[in-house]
């Protein structure tokens, strides 16, 4: 058996991938990101399976990663992600029932889907939790691809639960956090308690503009000059939760997010009702923070306009704040992303 697990995410800019050891005191010891060409891939999608297989190869290579065992995150707007009661039932029961208990719920027949239940609570015989279902042609159209690059998925997880499972790291017993990953074309909210998933929204927003794409193309010999960084922002520390400084830098050809005005009012708009939604739910303890990452919370109206608009204190988080280092820590954008990445590794504890 591996001493250490390895998270792995396909978005459209790219691949990127951490290396977790495992055991009570995980840390961090590779990681790598490596951007893939336009229309290669797109919201969990694999549309250039060569392109996102030598994006892979190159991954491994530039990484250094002990092994080619992987724990596969998707996010996708496409996937179904609801609060669900049923009967509580021995796991592999519930496994071979479920399907014929939510068929009427899903978007495809129930053996075209990839079906997942995350139970968070139970009250007598009754056993609530959130179902997961997504199409099975897409799932393995990304295993696939990943096989290409003789790699192996032993798991395919919600990459969600890997976002609960990293900020429930900086999480005190018994506190409801939302934590929120800004990525370019998919974001995601969810409220996690005592590390289990309580809720999860997919959010369809797009971060990086056209314009701001323009700008990185015509800037981009410059950026391997100069290391200035776009921000400080506020990093809340690990264990403790003392908030501290970390730069989140763009520097060497990372992404500078930027948002429309359009665009920013929508997600503030979307974070103000989700939070409204779950503090009008009963006998759930209130949402106390929101915990910003991904590679859009580098855009600095975000972080302004989320502060000022939500009722609640908001921080920001990458890899660095939730898990220790073996390796050089993870900067900028990238540290941002792979909070994701590691939560993902972090799969035994779920």
């Amino acid at each position: 058996m591996s001493k250490t697990v390895i998270g792995l995410e396909i978005t459209e800019e790219g691949v990127r991938a951490a290396e977790v050891t495992a055991g009570r005191t995980p840390a961090l010891v590779a990681y790598g990101a490596v951007p893939l060409p336009v229309g290669a891939a797109r919201d969990s999608e694999v549309l250039d399976p060569d392109a996102v297989a030598l994006a892979l190869r190159q991954l491994w290579t530039r990484g250094r990663f002990s092994h080619r065992r992987v724990v596969l995150g998707i996010g996708s707007r496409r996937i179904l992600v609801r609060e669900y009661t049923t009967q509580a039932l021995r796991p592999d029961l519930l496994r071979q029932a479920l399907p014929f208990q939510v068929q009427d719920l899903l978007p495809v027949p129930a053996d075209q889907a990839v079906l997942d239940f995350y139970a968070s609570s139970q009250e007598g015989d009754q056993i609530t939790g959130l179902l997961v279902a997504a199409v099975a042609e897409t799932v393995e159209q990304l295993v696939t691809a990943v096989g290409k690059a003789k790699l192996t998925v032993d798991t395919v997880d919600l990459a969600p639960f890997g976002l609960a499972r990293g900020v429930s790291r900086l999480a005190a017993p018994g506190e409801s956090v939302a934590a929120l990953h800004l990525g370019d074309h998919t974001s995601y909210v969810v409220i996690v308690r005592d590390g289990v998933p309580r809720f999860v929204r997919i959010l369809p927003l797009e971060i990086l503009t056209d314009a701001v794409r323009e700008r990185e193309a015509a800037a981009a010999p410059a950026a391997e000059e100069t290391e200035a960084p776009v921000e400080e922002l506020v990093g809340v520390g690990a264990g403790s939760g003392a908030p501290r400084r970390r730069r989140y830098s763009s520097s060497r050809g990372e992404r500078v997010a930027g948002m429309t005005e359009a665009a920013l009012s929508d997600l503030v708009g979307r974070m103000r009702s989700t939070l409204a939604f779950y503090a009008g739910r009963t006998n759930d303890v209130p949402v106390s923070r929101v915990i910003l990452t991904g590679a859009g919370a580098s855009a600095p109206e975000v972080g302004e306009s989320l502060a000022a608009s939500l009722p609640l204190p908001v921080a920001y988080a990458g890899a660095a704040e939730i898990i220790a280092m073996k390796t050089e820590a993870p900067q900028g954008t990238v540290g941002l992303d792979l909070l994701t990445t590691v939560g993902l590794a972090l799969i035994e504890g779920r």
